[in-house]
């Protein structure tokens, strides 16, 4: 039977019975001692250890997950893929590799008004703004009942990033702050 050692890493290590367990590091040899050491442990810290193995050689089958439904369930597969590493003779560590950025969805280039329901308040913002003076955060909240931050919000995450148009920003004459969709 072989004697396993995680570190405060996360790294796990398969070990020779005999091997001496590096000081620091926590050591187990089952499934029911993984479950008392991971008792202590934050539940994060099952996934850090399962998305550590995910996808890496001889682990390619793994998928990365968010969270487990519970701690039994985390321990019992992260204990099956651990046995993997006792088929491999040689003593071998599965480090966690760094958290991956989530990718962000591409902005879509598609027509604008296809996008929004007629009548909707996002129709009302569209065709204001597609005038060529714009229409002045005074108007867009008169005729949405919004509020400024919200009309603000809305123009930057709504229309600028989720659907790739261009908003310019301008002031009117009178001074006033106004935007309009870039031609």
């Amino acid at each position: 039977m072989r004697l396993f050692a995680i570190d405060t890493d996360n790294n796990i290590a398969a070990l020779p019975a005999a091997e001496q367990i590096p000081e620091g590091q926590e050591h187990f040899a089952s499934e029911k001692e993984l479950a008392k050491l991971a008792a202590n442990w934050p539940a994060d810290r099952l996934v850090q250890i399962w998305n550590g193995f995910a996808g890496v050689t001889p682990f390619d089958d793994l998928k990365p997950v968010k969270k487990f439904t519970d701690r039994k369930t985390a321990v019992a597969r992260v204990w099956k893929a651990i046995q993997r590493l006792d088929a491999n003779p040689a003593p071998q560590a599965a480090s966690v590799a760094p958290k991956a950025r989530s990718p962000r969805k591409a902005a879509k280039a598609e027509d604008a008004t296809s996008a929004a329901r007629e009548g909707s308040k996002k129709a009302i913002v569209l065709e204001l703004l597609r005038r060529p003076e714009g229409a002045t955060l005074q108007e867009i909240m008169s005729a949405t009942g919004w509020m400024a931050h919200s009309v603000r919000g809305f123009i930057s995450g709504s229309l600028g990033k989720k659907m790739g148009l261009t908003v310019e920003s301008l002031k009117t004459p009178e001074g006033a702050r106004a935007y309009r969709i870039a031609q």
